[in-house]
């Protein structure tokens, strides 16, 4: 069987540019190369994209090698056109995280350019990266969620004083202060009081436009992945044990201040719960391939949905991989799987009548 030409994407004009590299070291290492062709775009801090003229045919040990240079730039259109080996992609892999990335844009490019690619579509995507958008659909659906206030910044300017005041008036401290466009604990502030609540709505505006301040809670963080398209599949979920009191960017991936717990300690019907709300989650952003749906569980097993995630943590020591290779799911079969999913989502796809005979 003759190989597929596949290629990954990375980089990225967003402040994950850093975490996306490194996801993308650990993908191209662990594709199963019997079956795949490895293309490879980098995409800059500044927006510009980089496609290396030669597949990749060895392992990638530093991630220095994935920050291509180049001098002459060419158009996105024809950088996607074919592949090194002049074949037409079997699927892209954008393994971009934040703005640009996750949030539906560049799912829109691939749209228009007629191209498989990987994970979410566009409207998955952008709703699933708006954490307000995705609140809404969420409650369409009835998944519990925790209070929560959210404002622009141009309202907050206008309005500083009283926005202040409703949080303070609906949420009781302590209150997560998030931007509502942007994953990976970017900007995020957790607040235990008025001092620190317009401190980290002054950060927060920093990544975003648009904020949401959410009830903080006492409870266990459990995740669960969710991998398929119209017929998706959940794993047992996953505890995330920290050592420190919020779990943000630094020591997400740098401290490494976390331990995760797969599975998570708890009863089988608390657990089926929890899957079968991933699911719901899943269904109500319209998700194809592949989904991490984070949950607050309390002493009292009172279950909150805090969030999904469209393109979770994908290195091979994050949650999403290591829920999936407890269900006997490798790290490379993932990656195919995803692939495939990819694939039979673009064929289905093409059976969609365009005009009218």
């Amino acid at each position: 069987m003759s190989k597929k030409n596949i290629c990954v994407i990375y980089g990225g004009k967003s402040a994950e540019h850093d975490v996306s590299i490194l996801t993308a070291q650990n993908v191209i290492n662990a594709v199963d190369t019997s079956k795949y062709i490895i293309d490879i775009i980098y995409i800059t801090n500044d927006g510009d994209w980089i496609k290396s003229n030669q597949s990749i045919n060895e392992k990638i040990n530093d991630i220095e090698q994935l920050k291509l240079k180049c001098d002459e730039l060419t158009p996105i259109s024809k950088l996607l056109e074919v592949s090194n080996d002049g074949e037409a992609y079997s699927a892209v892999f954008p393994l971009l995280h934040g703005p640009n990335g996750e949030d539906g844009t560049i799912q829109g490019l691939f749209e228009v350019l007629d191209i498989p690619y990987v994970g979410n579509g566009v409207l998955a995507a952008s709703s699933s990266m708006d954490k307000l958008v995705m609140k809404h659909l969420f409650a369409h659906r009835g998944l519990p969620q925790l209070p929560y206030v959210s404002f622009l910044k141009s309202e907050y300017e206008k309005y500083e004083h009283n926005i202040v005041e409703l949080i303070q008036n609906k949420l009781e401290y302590p209150v997560f202060v998030k931007p509502a466009n942007l994953g990976s604990s970017v900007g995020i502030s957790k607040c235990t009081n008025k001092e620190e609540l317009i401190s980290g709505i002054d950060e927060a505006f920093q990544f975003d436009r648009k904020l949401v301040i959410e009830q903080g809670v006492d409870a266990r963080e459990i995740e669960v992945a969710v991998l398929g398209n119209d017929y998706p599949e959940t794993t047992l979920p996953g505890e995330v044990v920290k050592d420190v009191q919020f779990y943000d960017y630094k020591s997400k991936y740098k401290d490494g201040k976390v331990q995760l717990q797969i599975p998570a300690d708890i009863d089988e019907e608390t657990a089926t719960t929890l899957r079968n709300m991933a699911i719901e989650a899943f269904k109500a952003t319209d998700c194809s391939g592949l989904v991490r749906a984070d949950f607050f569980l309390t002493e009292d097993n009172t279950i909150y949905i805090n969030e999904t995630n469209a393109m979770p943590g994908f290195t091979q020591y994050s949650m999403y991989p290591l829920l999936w290779e407890n269900m006997n799911l490798s790290y490379t079969e993932l990656i195919t799987k995803l692939i495939e999913l990819a694939i039979e989502r673009y064929d289905n796809k093409k059976n969609i009548k365009y005009k009218i005979d």
